[in-house]
């Protein structure tokens, strides 16, 4: 009955395990009966002491024992080449009256043996590349993350959690775009949602992702989607940590564009306006640049500091300040500290509430008005002078400039420096022209009504001193006098004439106390005494209450005519009262003209240089003056003769003067 059975089989008798019976399936296996040994010396000699203890434990015990994928004994005369495993069990077998033997049941598993092997050895290789994989992604990816088919997280990134902080139920689905930087968001989800849907064969991005500490740092972002039967069912993504290389790149592209901006421009302050368009906004939310000038004479007494905001930048969404303003600062302010110090300056305070020393008067509005929460203040030294100060500003959420920027912006100036320094030279040379031409422009006086506010630029085309000047002062009878006049010429002769001019209308206006048109009379006649090729135009004007409101009388000879504008009833050029310039004999007597001014009414006077540009008729600058002047008609003084000198296109070739009169409303 065994012997046609699939498994080979042997029956042993007695303790010493002597072979009784085996089927020809066994014999096979063990034994070649054309050659070699019998299988009775076979099976003692081969196998038999090899499992001597356990064919002993089983024939005395009665227990069976069993063995899986056993490789095979070394058989003489074996048929089967290589190594062969098998299965088998061991039985006691009752054979009759008292004598026992043991049934030997055996089962080739070699190709199942090794068919396992295989698949271990590919399941162990698989094993080490994927150790090697996370050993790689340690070392190479701060951050592991996997999402599902349509971009969602869907696995929990021990990586992420140790980086941002956020546990795995607040960054799951789409929660970690609440970890991108609010800036970098949008344009985030846009390019991720192009990627899922176009199923791009990698994604590559660099946004801000908020660390655990609270600060942002810049990540590079790669994921790759995993396909089955042409079906994306998950993507894997790495995020590494770029903070470094992003500000190295950044720092030497904000050097190149430094230097680039300053290699054309020829002045300090358009050289000084080009880098805060460098500045803004990749360093800061705002910029201003101001010259700074020591001041010493009685105009200014107890302000150690005048400043010249020369040029302004803002990022997108805020209202930049106007270019030009003059400010005074007193010894506390931390512009006079940082160029004292000749160092970086920087404060911080809540946002919107700015200390009032921190900066000029008249830049601390715009500072609360767009919610800044610290300004650095940059003294720019050149050749060992401190010709100006950057003043840098942040607002919002954005934090304070950091160290690393401060030596950036450092940086950034000592690059330029050799085209600062020759800038510098020509800007000294216009400081001592301007100095002189300061020193013979008078401050105008304080009155208990109107406010009269003057405001002097010097062309930035040349050097020399110009013969643009403004004068005011109180005569004997009390009533205020404004003049603003232009001697022709742009040279010292023009400034040594506009100063012997000044003098005497002051002199013939506090003498005579006659109206406007008889006192340009007697000017044009003591002008016989000068140079004859001396010519000028000027505006005289005196301010009288009359009851409760203001009268103005005034002469114009060969000057543009004043402007009067009035909150809500526009603004009109007095064209009365006019007669030829000066220097020029003129037999005629030089008319007056009188107008009454409104309450909150505004007076400008100024000179050709405001309204004139070549190739232009005269007709379009007043225009563009009038509009300007109409919209800023409720502004301060102050606000309104700085925009007036900064908000209009000029030529840049000659001088400006500009002198407002403020009637109190």
């Amino acid at each position: 009955m065994l012997d046609p059975a699939p498994v080979a089989v042997a029956v042993t008798q007695g303790p010493e395990h002597r072979l009784i019976y085996s089927n020809a399936l066994y014999r096979s296996m063990v034994s070649d009966p054309r050659g070699g040994a019998p299988v009775e010396e076979a099976f003692t000699e081969s196998v038999l002491p090899h499992y001597r203890a356990l064919f002993d434990h089983v024939y005395a015990t009665g227990e069976p024992a069993t063995s899986s994928a056993q490789p095979s004994m070394p058989i003489p005369g074996s048929r089967a080449p290589g190594e062969r495993f098998f299965s088998f069990s061991l039985s006691r077998v009752v054979l009759g009256p008292g004598e026992h033997g043991v049934l030997v049941v055996v089962m080739d598993v070699t190709e199942q043996t090794h068919a396992a092997r295989r698949l271990t050895a590919v399941a162990e290789e698989r094993l080490r590349i994927l150790r090697r994989y996370e050993s790689l992604i340690r070392v190479s990816a701060d951050i592991v993350w996997v999402t599902s088919g349509d971009g969602f997280v869907s696995e929990p990134s021990p990586s992420w959690e140790r980086v941002t902080g956020m546990p795995w139920e607040k960054y799951q689905g789409q929660g970690w775009l609440r970890a991108v930087h609010p800036e970098d968001r949008p344009a985030t989800v846009r390019s991720w949602a192009r990627a899922v849907k176009r199923v791009t064969e990698m994604w590559e991005h660099v946004y801000r992702l908020r660390t655990a500490d609270g600060s942002y740092r810049h990540f590079q972002l790669r994921a790759v989607p995993i396909c089955e039967d042409d079906q994306v069912v998950e993507w894997v993504g790495a995020s590494i940590d770029i903070e470094q290389q992003w500000q190295e790149q950044r720092r030497q592209r904000l050097l190149d564009r430094a230097a680039t901006a300053t290699a054309q421009l020829r002045g300090l302050d358009e050289m000084l306006g080009a880098l805060t368009g460098v500045i803004v906004p990749e360093l800061a939310d705002g910029c201003g640049v101001y010259l700074v000038t020591d001041l010493t004479d009685e105009r200014h007494s107890g302000a150690p500091f005048i400043v010249e905001r020369l040029a302004t930048a803002a990022r997108p969404g805020l209202k930049r300040l106007p270019p030009y303003s003059e400010e005074q600062l007193r010894a506390g302010n931390t512009f006079v500290k940082a160029v004292r110090r000749r160092r970086p300056v920087q404060k911080r305070f809540p946002a919107g509430s700015p200390p009032p020393d921190v900066a000029p008067a008249g830049t601390l509005p715009w500072l609360t008005a767009n919610d800044a929460n610290s300004v650095l203040v940059l003294p720019v030294v050149v050749d060992g002078t401190v010709p100006a100060v950057v003043c840098a500003v942040t607002c919002g959420d954005r934090p304070p400039i950091s160290q690393a920027d401060i030596g950036l912006l450092n940086r950034m100036f000592d690059h330029a420096h050799d085209a600062l320094s020759r800038a510098i030279r020509y800007q000294r040379a216009q400081q001592i022209a301007l100095a002189l031409q300061y020193s013979l422009l008078a401050e105008p006086p304080r009155l208990p009504g109107p406010r009269i506010v003057a405001r002097y630029r010097a062309s930035p085309a040349a050097a020399e001193v110009g013969g643009d000047w403004y004068d005011s002062f109180v005569l004997p009878d009390g009533v205020p006098v404004m003049v603003v006049g232009d001697v022709a010429g742009h040279d010292l002769g023009a400034a040594v004439a506009m100063s012997q001019l000044r003098n005497m209308l002051r002199a013939l206006a506090m003498d005579r106390r006659e109206p406007p048109g008889e006192i340009l009379t007697r000017l044009n006649i003591a002008m016989e005494s000068l140079s004859d090729d001396v010519t000028a135009t000027c505006v005289y004007a005196r301010v009288e209450a009359v009851g409760d409101g203001y009268r103005l009388e005034y002469a114009t000879a060969g000057h543009p005519p004043p402007l009067l504008v009035t909150p809500g009833d526009g603004g009109r050029f007095l064209e009365g009262g006019v007669s030829p310039l000066l220097g020029f004999p003129h037999s005629g007597a030089r008319l007056s003209a009188v107008e009454p001014l409104p309450p909150g009414s505004t007076l400008l006077l100024y000179t050709d240089g405001l309204v004139e540009r070549p190739g232009e008729h005269l007709d379009e600058g007043l225009g563009r003056l009038l509009h300007l002047a109409e919209s800023l008609a409720g502004e301060p003084v102050d606000r309104f003769c700085d925009t007036v000198v900064s908000g209009l296109p000029t030529s840049g070739l000659d001088d400006i003067a500009v002198m407002a009169l403020r009637v109190p409303s």
